[in-house]
């Protein structure tokens, strides 16, 4: 199992902890931002994170029938983490905002499903999609993702499974501290339309 240090390392060479002046989907401001989609485009070391990450999920899981991962952060890590377990993988998508199940992608009553994501943060779309999975008469095991960045604002109660955990300080852009003000602020995530 790869350490934290071991982690945050191909991290930083994939690029995928970015530093700066960011503004969150959640609208607050930061100074990092991971951007997991680095990682994941270099297979070889998104590989050898998910090796990691499938070692944790095996020992905290048990009878795993599907692992359902909400587009579009979380297709490459679910797929990755699906393969290397020998599980099936499905996506649920947004249409007009909500999280849905497309594609003939189902949930059979009565699986077994755990929720991987590329990063945790508030947990708004895994919860979306662990009520997928209920509305569907299945059992949510728990949750995965390769960054768990959730700091205890997170919407989810249960245990998350991370390869790493990973707190950044948030501001309110009221409470901008003085080196961020200095900094022409981007909005890289996914929810976000414009830079």
């Amino acid at each position: 199992m790869l350490s934290y240090e071991e982690s945050l390392k191909i991290l930083k060479e994939t690029n995928a902890l970015l530093e700066g002046h960011f503004i969150l989907s959640s609208g607050l401001h930061s100074s990092e931002y991971i951007q997991c989609a680095k990682l994941l485009s270099y297979p070889k070391k998104a590989q050898i994170i998910c090796e990691s990450l499938c070692e944790k999920i095996k020992d905290n899981f048990n009878d795993i029938n599907i692992i359902l991962s909400p587009a579009i952060g979380g297709i490459v890590v679910g797929y990755e983490v699906g393969r290397q377990l020998g599980i099936q993988t499905i996506f649920a998508e947004r249409v007009e905002s909500k999280l849905q199940l497309r594609r003939g992608f189902n949930i059979p009553k009565n699986s077994n499903v755990l929720i991987v994501e590329d990063v945790i943060t508030t947990g708004k779309s895994a919860i979306e999609c662990s009520n997928l999975v209920k509305s569907n008469g299945s059992n949510v095991l728990g949750y995965s993702c390769i960054i768990d960045r959730s700091d205890k604002k997170v919407l989810i109660k249960d245990k998350i499974i991370s390869q790493i955990k990973f707190k950044i300080d948030t501001f309110k852009s009221v409470e901008l501290p003085d080196k961020l003000k200095k900094i022409a602020p981007i909005k890289p995530g996914s929810r976000n339309l414009s830079k």
